[in-house]
C-alpha cells in the first residue's frame, strides 16, 4: 500500500530552525490530506499541522506563526518547516498520510523522527 518515511529530525538549540520531511512510496496512490503530530514522553500525540490535498492549512495554537507545511506532489513530500523552537517542542514527530489507492481510502503512519530542542 503505502510507506511512510518521516527524516530531518536532530538536535536543535532554542530559536533554531528543522525541517521535517514525510515521503509517502507506493503504488498508485494519490495522496489527500497529511497531518504531523508530535508526541513528548509521557504525553499523549497531538496535531501539529495539517495540509489538505488542495493545499489549506491548519495549525495547532502553540506552534502558529513558527511552523509552516508544504508538499510537493511531484516528490510525494510533504514539508514541516520549524521555526523559533522551543524546548517545550522537544518530541517525536509524526507523520500520517490520507491516501487513496485501488484499496479504498486509509491512512498510513511513519515511525517518527525525534525533534530535540535544547541548550
Amino acid at each position: 500500500q503505502v510507506q511512510v518515511v518521516e527524516s530531518g529530525g536532530g538536535p536543535v538549540q532554542p530559536g533554531g530552525s528543522l525541517r521535517l520531511s514525510c515521503l509517502a512510496s507506493g503504488s498508485n496512490f494519490r495522496i489527500e490530506t497529511t497531518d504531523w503530530y508530535c508526541q513528548a514522553p509521557g504525553k499523549q500525540r497531538e496535531l501539529v499541522a495539517t495540509i489538505t490535498e488542495g493545499g489549506t492549512t491548519k495549525f495547532a495554537d502553540s506552534v502558529k506563526g513558527r511552523f509552516t507545511i508544504s508538499r510537493d506532489n511531484a516528490k510525494n513530500t510533504v514539508y514541516l518547516q520549524m521555526n523559533s523552537l522551543k524546548p517545550e517542542d522537544t518530541a517525536v514527530y509524526f507523520c500520517k498520510v490520507g491516501a487513496f489507492g485501488y484499496w479504498g481510502r486509509d491512512s498510513f503512519w511513519g515511525q517518527g523522527t525525534q525533534v530535540t530542542v535544547s541548550s
